[in-house]
């Protein structure tokens, strides 16, 4: 996924979980949107260099989004939660994630289950071949293992129950988590934040439910998902 040009700043604050100052550098200080409703532990770090995206919609009241920062150097992490969507989506399309290879037709944010949501990706063979592919992003990376969620998350756990719930209609289920940075070499829930999302992922996948995570290539002039890391269940 080739991004548009992206402007960038030094991170001030993040506050009102929606919203980030940040300094440009011409001196300017701009308030911009951020898409993210999670803790985005360890990237909140004032004077951190962040990319913004100009929108070009002079009618926002927010024009410029949050969408990339460097975590250490070296180290981007897209933190746009609808940049994965559009990620996942892509390497289907292209065939990268291969388990997922296959469907005719594939359609976003289409209603589904008995907790009224709205499923991601919904891929489709027929009738009676269909495929439901919640995306997680995840940004939060401790000693190369990618974590999630980053904050306690009802709503993370009443989507696995609704593809729980596919799968034993007969359908097929899969957790996918989107790993937007490049240092991890593996991915767990995060027990030490939310033991109940822990608890239920472990539950799902017992049941039928697929986990998997890719992780992306992140420059600011791309996005692109490359590798597949193994999810681990087992208790440390």
């Amino acid at each position: 996924m080739r991004l548009p040009p992206l402007i960038e700043g030094r991170l001030i604050r993040r506050y009102k979980r929606f919203l980030a100052d940040v300094a440009l550098s011409d001196g300017r200080i701009v308030t911009a949107h951020t898409p993210n409703t999670g803790s985005m532990a360890g990237l909140l770090h004032p004077g951190s260099r962040v990319w913004l995206r100009d929108s070009g919609n002079p009618k926002r009241k927010y024009p410029l989004s949050w969408t990339m920062v460097e975590a250490r150097p070296g180290v981007l992490v897209g933190i746009d939660t609808a940049m994965a969507n559009r990620l996942v989506r892509e390497a289907i399309e292209n065939g990268t994630i291969t388990t997922l290879r296959g469907y005719r037709r594939i359609r976003g944010e289409v209603p589904y289950g008995e907790e009224r949501s709205r499923i991601d990706l919904l891929l489709e063979q027929g009738p009676k071949a269909r495929c439901y592919v919640e995306v997680k992003n995840v940004t939060l990376v401790e000693n190369g293992t990618a974590f999630f969620p980053d904050a306690v998350t009802e709503r993370g756990r009443k989507h696995l129950r609704e593809l729980a719930g596919r799968v034993a209609a007969g359908e097929r289920g899969v957790i996918c988590f989107c790993v937007q940075r490049h240092d991890a070499d593996r991915l767990r829930p995060a027990d030490h934040i939310d033991p109940a999302y822990g608890r239920t992922l472990r539950e799902v996948v017992a049941q039928g439910v697929e986990a998997i995570a890719w992780q992306a290539e992140v420059t600011t002039a791309s996005l692109q998902l490359t590798t597949e890391l193994p999810v681990e269940l087992d208790r440390e």
